[in-house]
C-alpha cells in the first residue's frame, strides 16, 4: 500500500496539531466501523439480512482488507510516527491502552460471529 508522507519542515506546533487531527479522524472512523460491526451482529442475531446489513458489512470488510493489506497495521500509524508520535499509535489518546492494543484480537471473533449468523440466516431463508 502507498505510504502517506508528512511534508518536512512543519513546525512542532503544527505537527502536534496535525497529530491530534489524525487521531481524531482515526477515532471517528473506528467508532463508525464498530457501529457497523454492532449493527451487523445485531441484525444477524435478529435473523435479518438486508441491504443495510450488506452496506455495513461492506464497510467492515473494507476496513479489514485495508488493515490486512497494510501488514496488519493501521495505515495511519506511519502518519502518526511522521508527526512525532514515538509509537505511531493512533488510538492511545482516545481509547484505553489495553483496548487499543487488543483491537484485532477482539475484532476477529466478532467478524467470525457475524459471518456465521448471516450464513445461518441465508441457509434458513433458502430452505423456505
Amino acid at each position: 500500500m502507498a505510504e502517506l508522507k508528512v511534508p518536512r519542515g512543519l513546525r512542532e506546533v503544527d505537527r502536534a496539531a496535525l497529530l491530534r487531527i489524525v487521531k481524531t479522524i482515526h477515532t471517528f472512523a473506528w467508532f463508525t466501523i464498530e457501529a457497523c460491526m454492532v449493527y451487523v451482529l445485531y441484525a444477524g442475531a435478529r435473523g435479518r439480512t438486508d441491504r443495510k446489513v450488506g452496506l455495513a458489512a461492506g464497510i467492515v470488510a473494507t476496513e479489514t482488507l485495508v488493515f490486512a493489506a497494510n501488514g496488519f497495521h493501521c495505515p495511519l500509524t506511519a502518519v502518526a510516527k511522521d508527526l512525532g508520535d514515538e509509537t505511531g499509535s493512533v488510538t492511545d489518546i482516545y481509547l484505553p491502552q489495553w483496548f487499543a492494543r487488543n483491537l484485532p484480537g477482539i475484532h476477529v471473533p466478532l467478524i467470525l460471529a457475524a459471518v456465521l449468523l448471516h450464513w445461518r440466516n441465508h441457509r434458513a431463508a433458502s430452505r423456505r
